[in-house]
């Protein structure tokens, strides 16, 4: 599986550019500013792009919009942004990429020093799941929820906040000591009630957790 990195702090670049190559991928090139890493993007046409969400000439969110400006030209490239703080706004624009279908993560930068998480969580999302850090979902709960999600039970909500952390069924089950019957039936009635119509699961799980972003 092949990486592009874009990731402006030298010492935090190599670091990542081990991690990944130990977790068994090709770091196929790096970029230190958000033009670059828009080039090498399109010239190496990696599974993924891992990319800080501030970079040069700012320093606010030029990673972010060269993420973007990747998945807006080439959908089939996984996105995975970095940030060292929770914004709503950013993940929010991520899933919303390439149409919604998939393969785009928002994980705070602080995820990385857990190597397997992290390898695990690239892994996922270049197979097109939707990956948000636990510490971004867990900051979205803040607060009475809005209508569609006012129609969930408390019990749904917490599955849908799993989804939202890329979690599949048998990892919700185990993380809430349930079945994985239970979960698929709570996952249905979550469809139910946020009128998501059927279509391939992975993307109806996209679509939930950007009803998720919206309340």
């Amino acid at each position: 599986m092949r990486v592009v990195i874009g990731e402006d702090q030298a010492l935090m670049r190599e670091g990542m550019v081990l991690l990944l190559e130990r977790g068994g991928f090709e770091v196929a090139g790096v970029a230190a500013d958000a033009e670059d890493l828009v080039r090498k993007a399109r010239a190496h046409r990696p599974d993924v792009v891992v990319a800080d969400v501030r970079m040069p000439p700012t320093q606010t969110d030029e990673g972010l919009r060269a993420a973007l400006e990747i998945r807006a030209s080439n959908p089939d490239i996984a996105i995975v942004v970095l940030s060292q703080h929770v914004q709503r706004r950013y993940a929010s624009e991520l899933l919303r990429s390439g149409d919604g279908a998939g393969g785009v993560g928002y994980l705070l930068k602080q995820r990385v020093a857990d190597s397997d998480a992290f390898c695990a969580d690239v892994r996922r999302i270049s197979s097109g799941g939707s990956v948000l850090d636990p510490e971004i979902v867990s900051t979205m709960l803040a607060g009475p929820p809005r209508e569609p999600l006012a129609q969930l039970t408390d019990r749904q909500r917490e599955v849908l906040a799993l989804m939202a952390e890329g979690r599949s069924n048998a990892g919700i089950a185990e993380r809430l000591f349930l079945t994985e019957r239970a979960v698929i039936k709570h996952v249905s009635h979550i469809y139910a009630e946020l009128g998501i119509p059927p279509c391939a699961d992975d993307h109806r799980r996209v679509l939930a957790v950007m009803r998720y972003l919206d309340r």
